[in-house]
């Protein structure tokens, strides 16, 4: 037998039938669902040093477990000494098992980590059922190792969903367990 995600199964026994019933879908298929998460960092100080962005794809896959590659800019910015084709961030994208495991190790350890944390804003949907976070710290990642940190940066998470609206993307993240605000 093939291994499943916890999230995944939980998805497919209990989450569908409960948005199926909220939403009134009369197909299974047409329950919105997670496609893939990105997780990406951009390193502005990468203009001066080239082995922040070593660092960061480094630090972006051991967070994810699954490699990381570096971005490059696409166009001069002569303000930031930028040139184009240079490398200015890191990212991955995650999907299938690699993604509910990613998700669960965020709601489940990660998250609480934040200090003073009360919940993540309902603000960062995209008006299409996408949802963007910010987390200001690597650290509140277990597989980070404080130690051995050049320094501290934030990255952006986005969940990227099959439902066409925000409600029923907020709906289906909250069932997926990430801790939204209480307005």
């Amino acid at each position: 037998m093939a291994y499943v995600a916890r999230l995944k199964k939980e998805y497919n026994e209990r989450i569908v039938s409960a948005l199926k019933e909220e939403f009134g879908y009369k197909n299974v298929m047409q329950v919105p669902k997670l496609e893939k998460i990105v997780v990406s960092r951009g390193v502005g100080a990468a203009v001066a040093d080239k082995k922040l962005i070593d660092h960061a794809v480094d630090e972006l896959t051991m967070i994810t477990g699954q490699k990381a590659i570096s971005t490059i800019s696409k166009k001069d910015v002569a303000t930031f000494k930028l040139r184009k084709g240079m490398p200015i961030g890191a990212k991955v994208t995650l999907r299938g098992e690699r993604m509910y495991e990613f998700l669960d190790r965020l709601v489940t350890s990660a998250l609480p980590r934040v200090r003073d944390f009360q919940g993540i804003r309902a603000t960062g949907f995209d008006g299409r059922g996408n949802y963007s976070l910010g987390v200001t710290e690597q650290i509140i990642f277990p597989e980070i190792n404080i130690d051995k940190i050049n320094r501290i940066n934030g990255m952006d998470i986005t969940f990227v969903t099959s439902a066409p609206t925000d409600k029923e993307a907020k709906s289906l993240l909250t069932e997926l367990g990430l801790p939204f605000k209480k307005n």
